[in-house]
């Protein structure tokens, strides 16, 4: 009697966004990924992929269509300070205009088509902004009695955190105070509607939020789960974000006489 083979199992699919330089006299533009972000992707059990800065909608559109997350990676610049009212400080170095206009995109339309999304460093600060939140420019001097959150020397600067009990954040790393990497000097001031704190560094600095809506999975963090200073609890991040791609992923199951039936 022969045996059947079950199928396997599709990996979902996640959206990476890349870092840009625009053309300088000694060399072209350029695009580029951190390596971090697609390894750690893939170890969580999905498939990563990279997308150009696009400008069109509807060409992002169609790339959105097929994915079933996004992660929204940080880089080592800012948020243009200009675009949001602000005179520019001194440690402000803003990201290209052309980085920058396609994250608020792509954090547009992610958050209407209500993928699961993970931002992350300056992609949390870009999807609370997109969402009419609003950020501090300079923690040090913005912050009462502020943590070093960035260290000028050493590459790995760390510090605790206090996560909030029940909240998403909670269930991947557990309760208590825990220790993150850091490098920034901006951060989540006012959250947008639709959000919650889910963890905070002891000077108040909002470290990670969440989305409010049980349904949604949507997480942002100020650190860097994919970075080689991350720790090992980092990865169960990606692993519940991939968890909930995954869930989207699944195709629809129909009770039918005596079997089951896979919609097409």
């Amino acid at each position: 009697m022969s045996r059947k083979v079950a199928e396997p199992i599709s990996k979902p699919v996640v959206l990476l966004n890349g870092d840009f330089r625009p053309k300088k006299k000694d060399g072209p533009a350029l695009s580029w990924f951190n390596t971090g972000y697609y390894d750690s992707v893939t170890a969580a059990g999905a498939l990563p992929i990279l997308t150009a800065p696009l400008e069109d909608t509807d060409d992002l559109k169609q790339i959105l269509d097929s994915v079933d997350g996004v992660v929204l990676a940080g880089c080592g610049h800012d948020l243009d300070p200009v675009r949001l009212g602000l005179e520019p400080h001194p440690h402000t170095r803003p990201m290209p205009q052309r980085r920058e206009d396609f994250d608020r995109l792509l954090c547009k339309m992610a958050v209407e088509m209500k993928l699961p999304i993970l931002a992350i460093g300056s992609g949390m600060q870009t999807l609370n902004i997109v969402l009419g939140g609003s950020i501090f420019q300079h923690v040090p001097e913005e912050v009462p009695r502020a943590l070093h959150h960035r260290d000028s020397v050493e590459k790995c600067n760390r510090h605790i955190i206090e996560i909030t009990e029940g909240t998403r954040v909670w269930d991947v790393y557990g309760p208590g105070e825990i220790r993150v990497n850091s490098d920034h000097h901006m951060a989540v001031n006012q959250l947008a509607q639709g959000f919650r704190a889910s963890a905070c560094s002891p000077d108040g600095v909002i470290e990670a939020y969440e989305s409010t809506d049980p349904d949604w999975f949507c997480i942002g963090v100020q650190w860097h789960p994919e970075d080689d200073t991350a720790s090992a609890l980092d990865m169960q991040l990606f692993q519940e974000f991939v968890g909930a791609c995954r869930m989207g992923n699944m195709p629809a199951v129909i009770p039918m006489t005596g079997r089951q039936k896979v919609a097409a």
